[in-house]
């Protein structure tokens, strides 16, 4: 068996903080931090995927009013052993050359594609941790047999959880954080 290499060792016996994932230039680009743990996506990436964050990207930075961010793989520090990297965010921070990570006050809406690799952190782990959080919208963004499928959630403040506000199919449409009009099918057409 190969002995890990030196920096993949934590810095201290309770484990990585997040402020730690700043200091890793030799870990993987998309590295997170759940729970003190780091964690690494390796995966090959689906071309759905790639395809929907673009698209996703795209369609929020043209409909995004003034005030507000739209940002790919950027990492939240969501409290000292927490540092998930979504899919994509929107934020109402300024925008700084250079940040590398947003505050849960900042984000109004985490979007997670989920792949195959990542289903179980984004549909369970990062879900709770988000809202407990305090991140007002959570996107699940999912292929379900061919058709790109959107599950929409609205915090409840009194329970720090998510509340499902809708289930979209063929097109997204919301109103929160701002009004939101989404072509699902459009984003992975079918045929070229």
């Amino acid at each position: 068996m190969t002995a890990l290499p030196d920096w993949m060792r934590p810095p201290r016996a309770e484990g990585w903080f997040a402020e730690d994932l700043d200091r890793l230039p030799e870990a993987p680009r998309h590295t997170e931090l759940i729970d003190g743990a780091l964690v690494f996506t390796v995966s090959p990436q689906r071309s759905w995927h790639g395809r929907v964050v673009t698209g996703l990207t795209l369609e929020l930075m043209n409909q995004a009013p003034d005030g507000y961010e739209v940002e790919c793989e950027m990492t939240i520090k969501l409290d000292r052993r927490n540092r998930p990297e979504p899919d994509l965010l929107v934020t109402t921070a300024s925008l700084e050359r250079d940040r590398t990570w947003f505050a849960p006050e900042d984000v109004t809406l985490v979007v997670e594609v989920v792949s195959p690799e990542s289903e179980h952190r984004d549909t369970t782990v990062k879900l709770r941790k988000y809202a407990e959080a305090g991140v007002r919208h959570y996107w699940l963004v999912e292929d379900e047999a061919g058709q790109t499928v959107a599950h929409v959630y609205e915090l409840d403040e009194p329970t720090r959880a998510y509340v499902p506000t809708g289930l979209c199919r063929g097109k997204l449409t919301v109103t929160v954080p701002f009004p939101i009009t989404i072509d699902l099918d459009g984003l992975f057409p079918a045929k070229r």
